[in-house]
């Protein structure tokens, strides 16, 4: 155990600790840390930006993270029916997958450029005005979500293995008591595949919780001109400034290691919290179909 027990230490057990005592302490990454107390725990209070990070990572939590495992999940039906062309169907829905986060954002910003992209160019063809998707508060987060779903790949094959591991007796069964297409999704496969959605539903819940890659690129690369340094973070309109962006721009472009690290400590109770939380509601879900 000795292996496991130096790696535990080293790379979460001091960092965490740590991160206690950097939460108690005034440093910018230059001068000595100074103690100041509860100091950075009392600006929670007034921190009006907080507000706005919590918002917005609740979005892409109980909205995204739905959406991203419907679309998987009918992806994977989909394919398993497929009685021609699915080896080719698998390639083509998990490569975007295996695209960076980085050009991928940057692809999408492209395609969705509202003057010249080709996304609003189609549009325009066919007498529809476009949406000004990352550049508009209202539609960024949405145009986040189709970038997200876009490269669900991942969630797909694990969806798709459970749903051929699914067996055929089970069907037949069902078949014979003349069960149509939606009961048997509701009675047979979704309760065959309950632990694969429970592991996919928990894991999707804590990658929402530390959404940064995607809002990062996009904001930075789309504001330019118009805003400079930390204030480019969560264009437009702060629409992207989800928690753990607010807490990147607390510690790297502010140097407030100091509050910071309370974001960071907060960050984990709640990850803590929602996978916790997650898991047993969604057990308890599938105990009861």
């Amino acid at each position: 155990m000795a292996p496991w027990a130096l790696g535990f230490t080293v790379f979460f057990a001091y960092p965490l600790l740590a991160n206690v005592y950097l939460s108690l302490t005034r440093y910018d990454l230059i001068s000595p840390a100074t103690y100041i107390g509860l100091d950075n725990w009392a600006f929670l209070l007034h921190d009006e930006a907080l507000l706005t990070g919590v918002r917005n990572s609740a979005w892409i939590l109980l909205i995204g993270v739905p959406v991203k495992l419907m679309f998987a999940f009918f992806v994977a039906l989909l394919i398993s029916r497929a009685r021609r062309g699915g080896g080719l169907l698998r390639t083509v829905f998990y490569l975007p997958h295996l695209m960076p986060l980085v050009a991928a954002a940057l692809a999408f910003v492209v395609l969705l450029n509202p003057s010249s992209g080709p996304v609003n160019t189609l549009l325009s063809s066919v007498g529809i005005d476009g949406p000004l998707w990352f550049d508009d508060p209202r539609w960024a987060k949405p145009s986040l979500l189709m970038l997200d779903s876009w490269m669900v790949g991942n969630l797909m094959v694990i969806f798709l293995a459970a749903v051929l591991d699914v067996p055929q007796q089970l069907y037949e069964a069902a078949d014979l008591d003349g069960a149509g297409k939606l009961r048997k999704l509701w009675h047979v496969t979704l309760p065959a595949v309950r632990p694969v959605l429970v592991f996919a539903a928990v894991t999707a819940a804590i990658d929402a919780l530390q959404y940064f890659t995607q809002a990062y690129v996009v904001a930075t690369s789309l504001s330019g001109g118009a805003t400079t340094g930390a204030e480019s973070l969560g264009y437009p309109n702060d629409s992207t400034l989800f928690f753990p962006v607010l807490l990147y721009k607390q510690g790297f472009r502010y140097f407030n290691m100091g509050y910071a690290s309370v974001l960071a400590l907060l960050l984990f109770a709640v990850s803590f919290c929602v996978a916790f939380v997650t898991l047993r509601r969604a057990s308890r879900w599938a105990s009861d179909m």
